[in-house]
């Protein structure tokens, strides 16, 4: 991203406003954020160890299947982050392919009869969605129902935000940060902090919040042409296969695997993720498929027992925003969390404004 330089100000002469926000992390939370306040004419400079474009498994936004998917067993509120995602995505899917957003169709077959807080929900949100009929689906399912739906590739994606919030009067800083208190002796003018840092929250020397934890996700990337439809498996045998368009593939998952930081392919869990998805879709997804098309992805998801963190906290003259603890929903949630922020930050400016 280039390098970028110490931002300071004369503290009494900047309004509130004019004070450049500050953003811990630049995984999709943090980007897809500053994006937004940017649009609302925010500063905002990033600080962060890993950049739109590295792909460290730490990195967990670089390897994401990212697939916008209704999640079942979610609270009204948290729905409706997914449904404000789902309108940013698909303005973007429209108007900016360079995006990496794209739509697809998608068949969600489900194991157990639905329950009330189950993801049918998505009918609210997703366009063309219908009830299955039984010859529709695998007689060993309930139910499953077919939507059109939204597929981001990380690979295009993140590059693309990189170069929107520069382009939108952004900074980055590549810098482990140890401390929130450090960040704030960096940018002793700003007024607003916001923590995206995913698992960093962990160590963090003033917010070490035990409740995050790393989950290592593995998935398989098999080429094809075939890919202009997601399938997902709702149930015990939790298994999709997310569409890749511009990539000219379709990944394969999918597993989770608490506290395991291993960066090397497993290739008993790869079978496993084949099997399944040939079990799934045999249609795209050959028994035995040629190794020649296909490679493996490991990355470490920002997860945290319980949800993820959004809140907001004054601490002195500092409002500090948390947002982190996605796990593998950073993308569903991404810009629903940003738009989110952005509502907070105008609060505050609010605030400052009106005292």
């Amino acid at each position: 991203m280039g390098e970028l330089q110490h931002y300071s100000a004369d503290i009494p002469s900047v309004p509130f406003a004019q004070r450049p926000v500050i953003i811990l992390g630049a995984g999709i939370i943090g980007c897809a954020t500053a994006k937004q306040l940017l649009l609302n004419g925010f500063p905002v400079i990033l600080v962060a160890e890993f950049l739109p474009g590295d792909q460290d498994i730490r990195y967990a936004s670089a390897w994401a299947g990212a697939a916008w998917h209704p999640a079942g067993g979610i609270s009204a509120e948290w729905r409706y982050l997914q449904a404000v995602t789902h309108r940013h995505l698909l303005k973007m899917a429209q108007e900016e392919p360079e995006s990496g957003v794209c739509i697809v169709d998608a068949l969600e077959y489900v194991e157990q009869p639905p329950s009330t807080n189950s993801s049918a929900w998505g009918k609210a949100v997703a366009s063309k969605w219908r009830d299955l009929q039984p010859d529709e689906y695998p007689s060993e399912f309930s139910c499953g129902w077919s939507y059109k739906t939204l597929v981001t590739d990380p690979t295009h994606h993140m590059p693309y935000l990189g170069k929107k919030i520069i382009d939108l009067g952004g900074q980055f800083i590549q810098k482990h940060v140890g401390s929130l208190e450090e960040l704030y002796r960096m940018f002793p003018e700003s007024s607003v902090f916001i923590n995206a840092s995913g698992l960093g929250s962990k160590t963090l020397k003033d917010v070490q919040d035990d409740k995050c934890f790393p989950e290592r996700g593995q998935n398989v990337f098999y080429k094809t042409d075939k890919c202009r439809t997601l399938y997902f498996r709702n149930g015990q045998e939790y298994t999709y296969v997310i569409p890749r368009p511009m990539s000219h593939g379709v990944v394969l998952g999918g597993v989770k695997q608490a506290d395991d930081l291993s960066p090397e392919p497993d290739m008993e869990i790869a079978h496993d993720e084949i099997a399944r998805a040939h079990r799934l879709a045999p249609e795209i997804i050959p028994e035995s498929p040629s190794e020649d098309d296909l490679s493996y992805i490991v990355g470490i998801r920002p997860s945290r027992q319980g949800g993820f963190r959004l809140d907001s906290e004054q601490q002195g003259n500092r409002i500090v925003l948390s947002a982190y603890g996605f796990g593998g929903g950073g993308y569903a949630f991404s810009y629903g969390v940003a738009d989110a922020l952005v509502k907070m930050v105008e609060k505050a400016e609010q605030e400052n404004v009106i005292l």
